[in-house]
Formats: C-alpha cells, sequence, structure tokens
C-alpha cells in the first residue's frame, strides 16, 4: 500500500480539471502538462506545478510517453493519471511507467494490452462464452485483407480502431463501393488520435440500444459494478446524450449484463476503472463490444445516481487499498443525465468554432453539474477536441431528469464561439427521446436535419 505525494495529470480540459479537483480533495499534490497553445488553460492554472511539454500538434505533446515521462520524473511525481482520450489506453505507455516505477492509475500494462486492444479483448470474451458482434479475427493488415473478411462478414459492416475510443477510427460502409475511402481515412484518424492504425472489421448492428457497465475492480481481487448507462443517442459514433440508470431495457436484462461484466473483470484480473460496452438488439440479444480501460467522459451521471466519486476510487484503488464498499452497499438513487456541449456550429452542418468566449453564464441550481474548463476571455482552439463543457442534470425519475436539463441549457450561455446547446434542447423535447423509443440511428443524416428544422415527428 503507497500513498501518492504528487500526481501527474497527463491530460488537458475538462477531464484534466476534473480529477486536480479530486486530487486537492484528497490532499495530493497535482501535475499539469500543456502544449505550447495550451499554457493558459484551466487545468494549468489550478495545478500546484505545470510544465510544458511539447508543441500544439498532439503527436508532439500529449501523445509524446518520453516527454510525459520526462515530465514526471522531474517534478518528482510518484503517479500519473491518463484521463481519457490520448495515451489512456496505451498500454506500451503504462509499461514505460511500470519500468520507471511511476505508478500508472488504471489497469496494468499486461491487462490493457489483453482488454484495451478490441481485438484481442473480443478473443477473450468469446472463450468466455461471453456473445461478441461478428467480425474479423483480430486486426487486418491491409486493404485487400479487410475488403475479403467484410465481404465473408456481409454488408453493412463497420471499421473500427482497435485502440481508444470517443468514435475516433470507425467508419460504417454499407457497401463495397464505399470502402477503400472508408478503410483509409479510419486508419488515418486512428493514427493521429491515439498513435495506433491498427483496424478491424464487425457487422454493423442496425437499431440496437447502446448500453454499457460501470467496474471498479481493486488489487485484491474484489470487482462490483455501478450499474449501466445508455449512451443510445450519438452522432457520428461519438456519444452526445448519456444517462443513467438504463431504463429502456428490463431489469432482469440488465443484471445479466452485470453479472457477465463482472465475470470478464475477473476473468482477466482487471484492476482500476473500467466500463464494458454492449449492443443490445430490438429482440434483447446482448452483443459485447469492448472494454474502455479508463474513466469514461460520461462518468458523472454513474457518480451521481451512486453518490461515488470514480476519480477518487481510482487513486484509491491504485493506491493499493481495498474497495471500502461492497455490492450490496452500493444503492441507486434517482436519474441522471450528461448533455456535451462542443464548439461548433449545429446550424451549420456542424462546422466547428473557434476563438475568444466573450461572455460565459454557466447553469447552476438544484440538481445541476457542471464540468468544465472554460472561462470568459478562454480562447476555444481548433487544435484538440471540440468538447467545452458537460452539463450532468440530476432528478428523481427521468421526466425530472430531462426538466432540469432543459432549464440548465437554458441558463447556459456561450459568446464568441458556435455551440450545439440549442441542438441538445432540441432532441431533449422530441417525443421519441421523450418516450425513450429510440436506437443508435436516432441521429441518422435525414433525423439530424429534421431536428435542426424543428420538424420532428
Amino acid at each position: 500500500m503507497r500513498k501518492f505525494n504528487k500526481v501527474l495529470v497527463a491530460n488537458r480540459g475538462e477531464i484534466a480539471v476534473r480529477i486536480i479537483r479530486t486530487l486537492k480533495d484528497m490532499g495530493i499534490k497535482s501535475v499539469a502538462i500543456f502544449s505550447d497553445v495550451d499554457r493558459e488553460s484551466l487545468h494549468t492554472r489550478i495545478a500546484d506545478e505545470s510544465i510544458c511539454i511539447g508543441p500544439r500538434n498532439a503527436k508532439e505533446s500529449y501523445l509524446n510517453k518520453v516527454q510525459i515521462l520526462n515530465a514526471a520524473i522531474v517534478t518528482g511525481a510518484d503517479a500519473i493519471h491518463p484521463g481519457f482520450g490520448f495515451l489512456s489506453e496505451n498500454s506500451s505507455f503504462a509499461k514505460m511507467c511500470e519500468i520507471y516505477n511511476i505508478k500508472f492509475i488504471g489497469p496494468t500494462s499486461k491487462v490493457m494490452e489483453k482488454m484495451g486492444n478490441k481485438d484481442i479483448s473480443k478473443k477473450i470474451m468469446k472463450e468466455a462464452g461471453i456473445p461478441v458482434v461478428p467480425g474479423s479475427d483480430g486486426v487486418v493488415d491491409s486493404l485487400e485483407a479487410a475488403k475479403v473478411e467484410a465481404r465473408n462478414i456481409g454488408y453493412p459492416v463497420i471499421i473500427k480502431a482497435r485502440s481508444g475510443g470517443g468514435g475516433k477510427g470507425m467508419r460504417v460502409v454499407k457497401d463495397e463501393g464505399d470502402f477503400n475511402l472508408s478503410f483509409q481515412s479510419a486508419k488515418k484518424e486512428a493514427e493521429n488520435a491515439f498513435g495506433d492504425g491498427g483496424l478491424y472489421i464487425e457487422k454493423y448492428i442496425e437499431s440496437p440500444r447502446h448500453i454499457e457497465v460501470q467496474i471498479l475492480a481493486d488489487e485484491l481481487g474484489n470487482v462490483v459494478h455501478l450499474s449501466g448507462r445508455d449512451c443510445t443517442i450519438q452522432m457520428n459514433h461519438q456519444k452526445v446524450i448519456e444517462e443513467a440508470p438504463p431504463t429502456a431495457i428490463s431489469q432482469a436484462l440488465l443484471e445479466e449484463l452485470y453479472d457477465i461484466s463482472i465475470r470478464a473483470a475477473k476473468a482477466v484480473g482487471y484492476t482500476n476503472a473500467g466500463t464494458i460496452e454492449y449492443l443490445v438488439s430490438s429482440d434483447g440479444k446482448i452483443y459485447f463490444m469492448e472494454m474502455n480501460t479508463r474513466i469514461q467522459v460520461e462518468h458523472p451521471v454513474t457518480e451521481m445516481i451512486t453518490g461515488i466519486d470514480i476519480v477518487k476510487e481510482q487513486i484509491n484503488i491504485a493506491s493499493g487499498n481495498k474497495l471500502e464498499f461492497t455490492q450490496e452497499d452500493i444503492k441507486i438513487k434517482g436519474h441522471s443525465l450528461e448533455c456535451r456541449i462542443n464548439a461548433y456550429d449545429s446550424e451549420n452542418g456542424f462546422l466547428p468554432s473557434s476563438g475568444v468566449i466573450e461572455a460565459l453564464n454557466l447553469p447552476g441550481g438544484y440538481g445541476v453539474r457542471i464540468d468544465s474548463s472554460i472561462y470568459q476571455g478562454y480562447n476555444v482552439l481548433p487544435f484538440y477536441d471540440s468538447m467545452l463543457a458537460k452539463i450532468i442534470s440530476f432528478g428523481k425519475d427521468r421526466e425530472d431528469s430531462i426538466n432540469i436539463m432543459l432549464r440548465a441549457l437554458d441558463e447556459f450561455v456561450i459568446e464568441g464561439v458556435k455551440t450545439n446547446i440549442n441542438f441538445n434542447k432540441k432532441i431533449l423535447t422530441d417525443k421519441n427521446f421523450l418516450s425513450n423509443d429510440f436506437s443508435t440511428n436516432f441521429l441518422s443524416d435525414d433525423r439530424i436535419e429534421s431536428i435542426i428544422g424543428g420538424g420532428v415527428d
């Protein structure tokens, strides 16, 4: 068992701010890293120390393993929290941390290599008797091999990056005529986002729900789940609105997902926080998709319904502590929603927007939480992810949570850049969303146009 004196946060934006705040709550010193254009970002201002690790290009800064490790060594950090994205699921980076005796706050590099790489994790799940989406046996080595796999699987298929998440390196292909361009663009996007261009092919399951299960596992073999999340509302494979607990599928099916998830985690000796993602078809069939071996963007909705600080638990687990609660201790209360506020013009083809935030009003009141790194005068940069903030609402049930979220969105004012605030409001007032009757194709191209135009039936 160890107590961390100083933790380097190997990320930027709202998740870096989120982690630094918990470190402060725990009395642990924090180190922020930043690229040359991120010098005035909020995470650098609230950390105890900050250090520049390279230029604006993510490959030379936030994906630069050597520079980040050097920063940890120079500042005397004894642990690294990777957040999400960037190097958070990079097993070779976790291995480097182990070599230099700097604790990586996440699973071990060996487990990450198994479960963080989607092709390997699928094989493990198959061997454990857990149903998986039909697809290639591992990464496809070439465009021609990928096309052969797609023909064998049968169109439509989805091309997926082996590493990372957040919808990066994913393309749905409906017929072979679109395959070449989709494959090359997915490969390039995956290389830029994760430093790994490995791709595999899966059958595209049409019109499912996207359900995920949050787990925590200590280093003593104890594993619990923190209920599930419904992440079905997506656009271009990027989650838009998430909620917890899932209410559109039966409790019996949820219990089955919980059982599968805990068995899977124990089977690979998983430790720390992790999320196992599933597709649930309209006829109630479960398909394992992948495991995210890191904190998730949408973790706050789980925190709201459980009262558990997941980042704090990550740090406690990495310190060698036993989980302070059992499955029976975890009580689910109420309902929570999360809306991602992005810097893009949802009224004009979702074109990215950048510039200085000239005016800002953050919502508040009962049942509202804001996770963000923006402030008035902050310069929104075009080089990184477009997410500016996450609004999280909490109410006694789904209807109450939706009403609180709508109130919060009404109060949220950002001037100087375009955002998707109004787009989120239109989704939340759509009758299919309100009746909980939708699938992952809810935001198909034609429906997006209808939602933007206010003509959704």
